[in-house]
């Protein structure tokens, strides 16, 4: 296998790369929605004549490459869905589609791994091993495409994955992985408060569901501040507050969402409980009622130690990347914990910062520098080259 070669004609796909992300960027489809994403999608593999399977546990996409040489098979990972934000940039690849929009790279992921395939496709008989290209639907949507897909059986056969994720944080050129945990378990709940409405002026004939519920954001604070192990992490947000409608009437009900973010099981757990000790303890002292739902949703994405070294040792022999190092975990979630709780792989970050441009995932100016496109490939295949090199 020429591996410069290999090398060098995935960067020679690289306009091919841009016109596909900014075609996706156009053409944004929502989690679960993403019909005519995936027909693309299934049409780019046909025009490859690269077997694939479409339907897989939804929208998502299987295609196989087979190498002629012997070797272990592979999953690469891209996802494909979009968000509910409305795109706010003034570039000739805005989004279509009114409120939707690729606010998180999903579309720049897709590029980067069908142009991957289109490279490796002339290489075929000089590869080893078999590569999966897993193309993933509904990503930002719990239950989310990904254990969808695994229980669909595409990882059936599958002896490791490897996915990135473009990262707007880090400068072009760089590579951060996490030798463990790199990102938190991402849970949702719902506090309905039910006080007693009433007149705005005669607050003393009331239950106020607004007081209630601002003392239990107030407190839910304490959770990590006082109950939690200094050493160790978690997120309690409250992200919504609805309650009342006008100006002189006391709110009869008050709803509460937010999400949790941990890194094990244990501290998930001892946040659950103390939540409804919080919420029934302030609840109980204003003679109000409630209703407490919680959602566990992804679970930690936890690398293997062995393929993230590998994702280092391959994105250092990749041109285009000046820096591959380890780096603390973030509290964001992702379902790519899910492909990793079955088969070993490791998940990692391609830098994508644009220049000048500061706005972060999921905001409505969001973009990338797409000069990170080839260099995910690249460190995509690389780490894939390193599998197969420890596993002859």
């Amino acid at each position: 296998m020429d591996l410069q070669k290999i090398l060098q004609d995935i960067d020679a796909h690289y306009d091919e790369m841009v016109d596909i992300r900014r075609y996706l960027h156009q053409h944004p489809e929502l989690s679960f929605q993403e019909t005519e994403t995936s027909k693309y999608i299934s049409n780019f593999y046909k025009e490859l004549d690269i077997p694939h399977q479409t339907g897989v546990g939804g929208n998502g996409i299987l295609a196989t490459l087979e190498g002629g040489k012997p070797g272990k098979t592979v999953a690469l990972r891209a996802d494909f869905d979009a968000l509910p934000i409305q795109d706010e940039k003034d570039v000739p690849y805005k989004s279509t589609v009114p409120n939707v929009m690729h606010a998180c790279g999903h579309d720049g992921h897709t590029a980067s791994l069908l142009c991957l395939a289109k490279a490796l496709k002339a290489h075929q008989e000089n590869i080893p091993g078999t590569i999966i290209f897993l193309h993933q639907h509904a990503e930002e949507n719990p239950p989310g495409g990904a254990t969808q897909m695994v229980e669909a059986g595409a990882l059936e056969g599958v002896d490791a994955v490897f996915g990135t994720h473009l990262w707007s944080n880090t400068p072009v050129g760089t590579i951060e992985t996490a030798p463990e945990a790199f990102f938190a378990g991402a849970d949702a709940f719902e506090i309905t408060i039910q006080g007693q409405g009433g007149h705005g002026a005669q607050p003393h004939q009331t239950k106020d569901s607004i007081v209630i519920g601002s003392e239990l954001v107030t407190s839910l604070q304490q959770i990590v501040s006082r109950k939690l192990d200094p050493l160790k992490s978690a997120v309690v947000t409250v992200g919504t507050f609805e309650a009342g409608t006008t100006f002189n009437v006391i709110a009869d009900t008050a709803t509460l969402k937010g999400t949790v973010r941990t890194f094990s099981p244990d501290v998930q757990e001892l946040v659950i409980r103390e939540m409804e000790k919080h919420i029934k303890g302030v609840c109980t002292t204003h003679d109000a009622s409630y209703q407490f739902n919680y959602m566990k949703g992804y679970p930690p994405v936890v690398n293997h130690p062995e393929e993230a070294a590998m994702v280092i040792e391959g994105a250092s022999n990749t041109p285009g990347v000046e820096r591959a190092h380890y780096v603390e975990p973030v509290m964001t979630g992702e379902d790519f914990s899910y492909y990793i709780l079955e088969r070993p792989g490791a998940f990692f970050f391609t830098g994508a910062q644009k220049e000048g441009h500061v706005y972060p995932h999921h905001h409505p100016k969001f973009d990338i520098d797409e000069r990170a496109l080839p260099i995910a490939a690249k460190t995509l295949f690389q780490s894939y080259v390193v599998y197969q090199q420890n596993h002859q």
